[in-house]
């Protein structure tokens, strides 16, 4: 008994640390016509971030909002509010340039971002912080790594001018 007693005590710091993990800082209410873009751009929340606090609420398309529902925008400690709106012709070196980051950091807060910056896209919204502040995906995987169809590639020509030819 003695020693269940200890174990319990001894866990509790822990089981206290993966509870408020994910305890969110601050929520939007879905309003008739949002896109999971639009409330990132906002709400100053990277559209990643808002896929990874809302894992299993949220389906990849972002195609089953709901009118009145009240969505999570970030987690203490793992918030980044500092974001970028991808428009035509950006690319990594870009975006990072004109947030005053490096690559590292940016691909670090945008976990779904390929290694060739191609599949970004217009509309997209990225956490631009100067450290690392997004979530990890809950499941170790990145969500929604492919551009959606809907969507248009921010650089279709992946920067290369003779794909143009």
């Amino acid at each position: 008994m003695f020693t269940k007693t200890i174990a319990a005590i001894l866990a509790l710091p822990f089981v206290a640390q993966l509870a408020s993990a994910n305890t969110c800082t601050r929520t939007y209410t879905a309003q008739a016509g949002d896109i999971c873009d639009s409330i990132s751009a906002a709400n100053n929340v990277s559209t990643y971030q808002l896929a990874v606090v809302n894992m299993g609420i949220i389906d990849e398309a972002c195609d089953n909002l709901v009118v009145g529902m009240s969505y999570c925008l970030g987690w203490q400690g793992q918030d980044c509010t500092t974001t970028y709106v991808v428009k035509a012709n950006d690319d990594c070196d870009i975006i990072s340039t004109a947030a005053g980051i490096n690559t590292t950091i940016l691909y670090e807060n945008n976990p779904q971002i390929d290694e060739y910056c191609s599949n970004i896209y217009i509309g997209e919204v990225l956490c631009t912080a100067t450290t690392v502040q997004v979530p990890p995906c809950p499941d170790g995987t990145t969500p929604a790594t492919s551009i959606p169809p809907t969507a248009t590639p921010a650089n279709p020509d992946d920067g290369l001018p003779w794909c143009d030819e």
